[in-house]
């Protein structure tokens, strides 16, 4: 009988890089929602099964093949999944700790300078943020008006974002991150709750 090892997919040694190639040019022509895994082994010409070997998920591939270094969709995620009475803690928490970073804030800002000059990459990103964090973020709110709550809690730390690492404004750029999350997060908690939202509807 005949042994059959598992382990990494064939492809070649230059496969990865083959992979990253392909997905960043599939996903500047077609964007992130209309690129497939299937369709970047095609065009890398290896087994769709080394890409998840690789990169475990698309959100995994976006982010190998923008150079960002975490996949911001994945670390939301992983917040949603905790306990809920931490979640807008957490979500303030995971941005700083990632946007605190030099290399990671760094590619991530890279990005947002790139997409602003880049109409393909511009649309690309914000398929992935309405993907992965806007409809992510909607389920997990869930109610009539979930989408739109999903919106305002991007708002609030797109916000955080913009003023303490792109304007570099102060007080917020030169805060502590613990103070931070204190200040904001009875308002992505009150955007997130089912109840605040009954009650600003009247």
């Amino acid at each position: 009988m005949m042994n059959k090892s598992r382990g990494r997919p064939r492809g070649g040694s230059d496969a990865k890089d083959r992979i990253l190639s392909a997905a960043q040019t599939l996903f500047l022509q077609h964007g992130y929602n209309a690129t497939t895994m299937r369709a970047v082994a095609a065009a890398a010409d290896v087994d769709p099964a080394l890409i998840s070997y690789h990169f475990g998920s698309k959100q995994g591939l976006f982010a190998g093949a923008m150079a960002l270094g975490i996949s911001p969709g994945q670390v939301i995620a992983r917040v949603l999944e905790g306990d809920p009475e931490q979640v807008p803690q957490q979500i303030i928490r995971s941005i700083l700790t990632i946007w605190d970073d030099p290399e990671l804030g760094g590619s991530l800002a890279l990005l947002v300078t790139q997409a602003q000059r880049d109409p393909a990459l511009l649309r690309t990103f914000r398929e992935y943020v309405e993907r992965e964090l806007t409809a992510r973020l909607a389920e997990h709110i869930g109610g009539a008006d979930a989408t739109e709550r999903a919106g305002a809690v991007l708002t609030v730390t797109l916000g955080l974002i913009f003023s303490r690492h792109v304007l570099g404004l102060n007080p917020t750029a030169a805060m502590d991150s613990e103070r931070i999350v204190q200040l904001l997060a009875p308002s992505l908690a009150a955007v997130l709750s089912q109840t605040g939202s009954a009650r600003t509807g009247g």
